[in-house]
């Protein structure tokens, strides 16, 4: 098989996010390119991958770890070891695993984060089992020294915000410029009403998972009894969420586009309590004029103007973000400058840039 001149590498496609999003956008900026990637669930990512060349590793034939994805932890890295990507550029978009893959050519590695169970451990496990957690410790050493060996192996390392930059500098001693992502869900598509909820509540668009906070926030929420929050997304604290839902809070699941638009339009703002490496959903609220309560901390510092575009909270706790979602009530928002602000972080930048990085790879 003669070789790609631009191939694309991810991690897994079993859920849907801000990075399976970024890459449906770097498949736009490089139309054709093949994307390889460990695991592959059609009925859990985004529909739009369907009308990719995805190449999966041989785990892919193991439906359980499709369906959970967390279970292949120890087969990852051996995995992307033996990955072989035939091209003259390979973009990997890695939140520790994509970037171990071996490249005929140059490899640009597009870093979400460093590996969270790795550098962010406490933070990402939360109250996972004790199972779990005597997993990773016996898997940290050996996995911090190939994941260290996988980024020496880049050519070019890129962020996401200024913050995964710091992260990637202490972690591997390299030096990344910055590309963010763009908000890839805009109001320029069809909109769907979602039955059985009226205009005006507070969203949250999320994965459930510990470090995400979503219950911080159904909690604050539930101290505001005139107020209702509806969560979008899934993840292993969807059960819990559900037992403990307070009656103001709808929990949604997973929804298409075409809903989610019709939430972002119709919320009054989002809530964003998640020690995130790219501030996403404020920026995608903004494009439709709605503003974010977010966590002063990570990617929302790129991405959120206090008092312009939204207002902080300090701590993910709910006392903190109750008192932030009061704050947003108690002032008018410029719907102009919101929208400005999320033209800034435009896919069509983002692309150019990315395409520009290539074709210096390319030139060398």
């Amino acid at each position: 098989m003669a070789a790609a001149r631009v191939a694309l590498v991810h991690d897994y496609l079993t859920q849907r996010g801000g990075a399976e999003r970024l890459m449906l956008t770097l498949a736009k900026a490089f139309p054709g390119a093949p994307l390889y990637t460990s695991l592959y669930e059609p009925e859990s990512t985004f529909p739009g991958f369907r009308e990719l060349d995805v190449r999966t590793t041989g785990l892919d034939r193991i439906a359980l770890l499709r369906r959970r994805h967390r279970l292949a932890l120890p087969l990852l890295a051996p995995a992307f070891s033996r990955l072989r990507v035939e091209a003259d550029v390979a973009v990997c978009s890695s939140t520790g695993w994509a970037h171990g893959a071996r490249v005929t050519g140059r490899k640009i590695v597009y870093c979400n984060t460093p590996a969270r169970w790795l550098y962010q451990s406490e933070r990402y496990i939360g109250e996972r089992s004790v199972l779990n957690r005597i997993a990773l410790f016996a898997l940290r050493r050996p996995l911090l020294a190939w994941d260290r060996a996988a980024a020496a192996s880049a050519d070019r390392y890129v962020a996401s915000s200024r913050v995964v930059r710091d992260r990637i500098a202490e972690a591997y001693g390299i030096e990344a410029e910055i590309v963010p992502p763009a908000p890839s869900l805009t109001p320029d598509g069809p909109a769907a009403p979602v039955a059985g909820l009226e205009p005006g509540f507070f969203l949250c668009v999320s994965r459930l998972l510990p470090y995400k906070n979503v219950g911080a926030v159904a909690t604050a929420v539930a101290g505001l009894p005139a107020e209702r929050l509806v969560i979008v997304g899934a993840g292993p604290d969807e059960s819990r969420l559900r037992r403990s839902a307070p009656q103001n809070v709808t929990l949604l699941g997973t929804v298409g586009d075409a809903e989610l638009r019709w939430l972002y339009a119709s919320c009054a703002a989002v809530v964003a309590a998640s020690h995130e490496d790219f501030g996403l959903t404020p920026l995608e609220a903004a494009s439709f004029g709605r503003p974010a309560a977010a966590l002063r901390w990570g990617g929302f510092l790129d991405t959120v103007q206090a008092d312009e575009t939204g207002v902080f909270f300090d701590e993910p706790t709910a006392g903190s973000i109750r008192a932030a979602l009061i704050r947003l009530r108690e002032r008018p928002w410029d719907v102009d400058v919101l929208r400005s602000r999320a033209e800034l972080f435009s896919e069509q930048r983002f692309i150019e840039r990315i395409r520009r990085i290539v074709e210096e790879e390319l030139a060398r």
